[in-house]
């Protein structure tokens, strides 16, 4: 009888806390930079995108925290509160019950001990990456920066250092853009799982450590029962997220700002990118090189974000794929992406306008696998080889071309099943100097339907084609059924080649 009054007690007070939070919420304005942005979508639209961003194509982001510790991949600080999930049998396994060892128990067990930031950023490098990304605070409200307002951070547990500032001094060391991503926005729904408890066995009933008041700045209070989807209806929450985000980016500056939503909040949220903007102007003795992105179409106003996905065309606008080489955090046995696999999805996405983020994941102790080396040292091979065709360039007018008879196939978020093969053709553009990529090592000579004698009819158009990364002269020949290339003699190592094509002027 004693515990249930005692809940009954705490939900009493959580209610309380949330509806005085909401009533404060809704009066007070978030503080936004002065500058030429406003929270409208109208002043958002005057947007320009900077010319770094749609030059870097590719980026490297460290989707990494203590939810890698237990080694059972991604979402574990929800899971191991689920209890028909396998993160909760392990937990309860390895750890003990939810009730007793929480999250808040992983935190302090996330040491970083083998992190060496300058390292991997000159790997990254190497790899081709021109911006990098480091991980702000994912949905388990740990924030990896040097944080005022918040006690759950890197520099007071775990490994006790600033994870955000030292991967920025790291990225500017080496000469890369620099951005920060936040899972913030969907936390406060994401975590309620916390706050349960189970529903059978000898702990049926007994209250999971997010029930406690004394842990409610990490777990948040409890929501109520109409605040259940990704990002939460309570304003009291919204000015949370406002507030932590608007100190990440008044701390670091980024040159990038990622959202794992679409954008938050509506008005809070457009206040928020606003901010982001104005104050990126005010550094930048007024030139806008911000860029802010999520998963939402931009019409203009930001740069949209698919996760594990592309379009099917060219975007007016530009656009970024958001993906992982594996797992988002460290899972044992887990399979990893090709390089191949990475590769093709870059020209790809390049093709239609876009940039490629991808996650590499680390270890709990913060290094990576061999096989992880080994496939960033093969993309490095790759964008050495063929970058000019890549960095700097534009979408032609098409995208590229599938194979006869391939099924037109609707692309969007969640979806990698992209099936590329050497009858995929992709194109880029550098002044007048067409590329085209072939996605799959040919077995034949490759025919580039796209181009022909018939689209200047009298002439030819073509006055030398070159095989990127090969001293080998090729033979090709322009026909009325296209551009054909002789398949060269020997082929390199990787498998997407590449093709500079140049036009008579």
């Amino acid at each position: 009888m004693k515990s249930i009054l005692q809940k009954r007690i705490r939900l009493t007070l959580c209610s309380a806390i949330m509806l005085a939070g909401s009533l404060f919420a809704q009066q007070i304005k978030p503080p936004v930079s002065e500058g030429p942005f406003k929270p409208t979508d109208e002043s958002l639209k005057l947007y320009q995108y900077p010319e770094w961003f749609r030059d870097a194509k590719f980026g490297i982001w460290a989707h990494w925290g203590p939810q890698a510790v237990p080694r059972q991949g991604d979402w574990y600080a929800r899971r191991m509160y689920q209890e028909n999930d396998s993160a909760y049998k392990y937990h309860i396994e390895h750890y003990g019950h939810p009730s007793q060892f929480g999250f808040k128990d992983i935190i302090p067990l996330w040491k970083a001990e083998k992190w060496d930031p300058d390292k991997l950023m000159e790997l990254y490098k190497k790899a081709g990456a021109k911006y990098f990304v480091s991980m702000g605070t994912h949905h388990d409200d740990f924030f990896l920066w040097d944080s005022k307002i918040h006690r759950w951070n890197a520099v007071n547990m775990g490994p006790k250092k600033d994870v955000v500032g030292i991967w920025q001094q790291a990225a500017k060391k080496n000469g890369l853009k620099f951005g920060v991503s936040e899972h913030l926005g969907a936390s406060f729904t994401w975590f309620q799982a916390a706050h349960g408890s189970d529903e059978k066995g000898p702990a049926a009933g007994v209250p999971y450590d997010g029930a406690n008041l004394d842990f409610q700045d990490l777990y948040h209070a409890q929501t109520t029962s109409d605040d259940r989807d990704w990002l939460t209806n309570n304003p009291a929450f919204q000015l949370e997220w406002y507030r932590s985000i608007k100190e990440l980016i008044d701390n670091y500056h980024p040159d990038l700002l990622y959202s794992d939503s679409k954008m938050p909040f509506e008005n809070v949220g457009r206040t928020l990118i606003s901010h982001f903007y104005n104050q990126d102007m005010a550094i930048n003795n007024g030139k806008l090189e911000a860029v802010y992105t999520c998963k939402q179409a931009s019409g203009g106003m930001w740069v949209e974000d698919l996760e594990r996905g592309i379009k099917d065309t060219v975007s007016r606008y530009p656009w970024q794929t958001d993906t992982s080489i594996g797992d988002w955090f460290y899972r044992t046995g887990q399979k990893y992406k090709t390089s191949t696999e990475v590769i093709q999805m870059l020209v790809d996405i390049v093709s239609k306008n876009g940039n490629l983020l991808l996650n590499v994941v680390q270890t709990p102790e913060g290094d990576l696998e061999e096989d992880m080396l080994k496939i960033l040292d093969e993309i490095g091979i790759w964008t050495a080889a063929n970058g000019e065709g890549i960095y700097g360039s534009r979408p032609w007018t098409i995208y590229g071309e599938k194979p006869l008879g391939k099924p037109v196939k609707k692309l969007g978020q969640f979806d990698e099943n992209f099936g590329y093969s050497s009858k995929d053709i992709r194109f880029t553009i550098k002044g007048t100097t067409l590329y085209a990529w072939c996605l799959g090592k040919p077995e034949e000579d490759i025919m580039i339907r796209s181009i022909s004698n018939l689209s200047q009819p009298g002439s030819n158009p073509i006055t030398s084609v070159v095989f990127l990364g090969s001293a080998e002269k090729i033979k090709w020949k322009l026909t009325s059924e296209g551009l054909l290339i002789k398949k060269p003699a020997i082929l390199p190592p990787w498998q997407v080649l590449g093709f500079k094509i140049e036009f008579k002027k």
